[in-house]
């Protein structure tokens, strides 16, 4: 069966950081469902990329997949104001408070662990990254200029260069190594 992941993404994600890791955790065999927290499936980049989720935040609480028990993995890309729209909403926040609960893989990348995870205290005692210069306002947590940082079931990432790389650190978590390098190769990062 399938390992399953859900990414949400509002207004002002970062593109690279969400179309990236969704491509590439598709080619390793996981189901990655992209759900918008708007209320249209349309969602709009920073850089204005119109990107159509597969699904919304609505339709998801209302099938009952706002739940742990629904994914193996939930990531969140960054970018502004993307991450602070992520953080503004409470489903989005609750969810990711349960997947770190129940042990299953919560990720995310650029302002987003430092916006998003920090003030729900899923940083507190953990080693993390995230865009430069937002590591100032964690606390209780430890930063790392790593590129992607994994500690335990929590995946960080630094921003949109290191976006393949956050995408291989979630398949080998989901899939194993041997997955996450066969994606490198053959996309031809490695």
């Amino acid at each position: 069966m399938a390992k399953k992941a859900l990414v949400f993404l509002a207004e002002g994600f970062e593109e690279v950081e969400a179309v990236t890791p969704v491509d590439y955790l598709r080619r390793a065999g996981i189901e990655v469902t992209t759900a918008s927290i708007t209320v249209s499936n349309t969602v709009k980049g920073a850089r204005g990329v119109p990107v159509v989720a597969d699904t919304r935040l609505e339709e998801l609480a209302k099938t009952g997949k706002l739940s742990a028990d629904a994914w193996d993995a939930v990531f969140i890309p960054g970018g502004m104001p993307g991450a602070s729209n992520l953080a503004a909403c409470p489903e989005v926040g609750k969810l990711f408070k349960e997947m770190a609960g129940a042990g299953k893989v919560f990720a995310a990348i650029c302002a987003s662990p430092a916006v998003v995870l920090a003030p729900l205290g899923l940083l507190e005692g953990k080693n993390f990254t995230c865009f430069p210069g937002l590591e100032g306002g964690v606390k209780g947590g430890k930063h790392s200029f790593e590129k992607v940082v994994i500690d335990g079931s929590l995946i960080t990432s630094r921003g949109p260069g290191t976006a393949a790389l956050f995408a291989f650190a979630l398949i080998e978590k989901l899939e194993g190594a041997a997955a996450a390098k066969k994606i490198a190769q053959d996309t031809l990062v490695s």
